[in-house]
């Protein structure tokens, strides 16, 4: 099955119901401020959104506990941003659908076809190959 190109216009639109309600999680969070799962969950954070770190390594990641796996988070999340491997993402689908996560938005370079084909078979709202969560949410570099 070939995957599915998001009109503009249907990227914006699910960038907007990605948005309108959390909590959050960013799976493939990090505590190096250079690497873009850092990033991605300090653009959360200036905005004010309730996010979960997600590093099975890391105990800590920008003041917030950091925890191993979407299925340890301390309440259900309704959107997740993936800043893993394309090999990582594609698990971390099986286990969101798994969770009843509803929405899911890898982050460019860790697609698959394989992750977004099965993102697709299991009915999940997937925004990929488009805008990052960075420039749609207005990241500020701070030091």
């Amino acid at each position: 099955m070939a995957r599915e190109e998001l009109s503009a216009e249907q990227a914006e639109s699910l960038i907007q119901e990605f948005l309108a309600e959390g909590p959050y999680a960013v799976v493939g969070a990090s505590s190096n401020r250079d690497k873009y799962g850092n990033k991605c969950l300090r653009v959360y954070q200036q905005k004010g959104l309730t996010v979960y770190p997600i590093n099975p390594v890391q105990e800590e990641i920008e003041g917030l506990k950091a925890w191993p796996s979407l299925s340890a988070l301390p309440e259900p999340v309704r959107s997740i941003s993936i800043i893993t491997p394309p090999q990582v993402t594609e698990r971390i689908v099986e286990e969101a659908a798994r969770l009843g996560i509803s929405y899911l938005w890898i982050q460019p370079g860790a697609e698959s076809d394989k992750a977004l084909e099965r993102a697709a078979e299991l009915g999940l709202k997937t925004i990929h190959g488009g805008p990052c969560i960075l420039v749609a949410l207005g990241y500020l570099e701070s030091p």
